[in-house]
């Protein structure tokens, strides 16, 4: 071989020209980075890692991860200069409490927004002017009723709940999308026949990011003539606001014309 040519180069400003995302994801989770890398917007990279977690969706298993957080958000480098970063559980976000999850990232990014699913969801029905609610999840009627029980605290009333009462994750992200629908329609039926005749649902939450939905807001949001927001779209859409990217995204339903401020995307 001949000597080393050594090459000239320009640099540019890489991925995330606009907004750049660190994401906490479960590490047995299957769904949240897919449905998450579909509505990101041009110029907006999300750089993720992993948290231990075990299969089997639990109080005392969601409760551990609290000193897991700040090892796991640690291990995405500050040098990257993130504009927002999120922890991608809504129920140990629930369990653990919202204070205690943002004092835990805040160890590694002190000086970054962050955010989660329970948290951002708060936030889309605040944006939505949504008060009552259904509430539609996989988990355990323990960890159901912390989510229903902590949404209640928040502001909203939670009308009527459904659960497809399965405590395995893996299991979880292979749930149907059409039995997720199907899940909402029953819940919704089932908070119309709770509440006096005229008042209705102002919305419906999908909790857990594990479970798909992406696919299914909009027909649903059609024919419910109510929005539908899931975890995961919460979640994408308060990290997106947090970042300040505010464009309006088509197909993900009301939220995604909204700002945080309730006025047009």
């Amino acid at each position: 071989m001949s000597d080393l040519l050594r090459l000239s180069y320009d640099t540019d400003d890489g991925f995330g020209v606009r907004a750049r995302i660190g994401l906490v994801v479960l590490e047995n989770d299957q769904t949240v980075e897919a449905e998450l890398a579909a509505l990101w917007p041009a110029g907006v990279t999300a750089f993720v890692t992993r948290i231990p977690m075990e299969d089997q969706v639990t109080a005392e298993t969601l409760l551990a991860m609290e000193g897991r957080i700040p090892v796991a958000a640690g291990l995405l480098p500050t040098a990257f200069g993130f504009d927002v970063v999120g922890y991608g559980c809504t129920s140990a976000s629930t369990l653990i409490g919202e204070d205690r999850v943002d004092a835990a990232i805040r160890v590694a990014h002190p000086g970054v927004p962050n955010t989660n699913p329970m948290t951002a969801a708060v936030a889309a029905f605040t944006a939505l002017g949504a008060i009552r609610i259904g509430v539609v999840t996989p988990y355990s009627a323990e960890v159901t009723a912390g989510i229903v029980g902590h949404l209640n605290g928040r502001g909203l009333d939670v009308v009527a709940a459904g659960s497809f009462l399965e405590e395995s994750d893996s299991v979880v992200a292979r749930i149907a999308q059409e039995s997720v629908a199907n899940g909402v329609r029953k819940v919704v039926e089932s908070a119309e026949a709770a509440l006096p005749p005229g008042a209705g649902l102002d919305g419906v939450f999908v909790s857990c990011t594990s479970l798909r939905a992406f696919g299914i807001v909009e027909d649903l949001e059609d024919h419910l003539g109510i929005p539908v927001v899931s975890s995961n779209l919460a979640f994408g859409w308060h990290m997106l606001r947090l970042a300040g990217v505010g464009d309006a995204i088509a197909g993900l339903g009301r939220l995604f014309t909204l700002g945080l401020d309730c006025s047009p995307a």
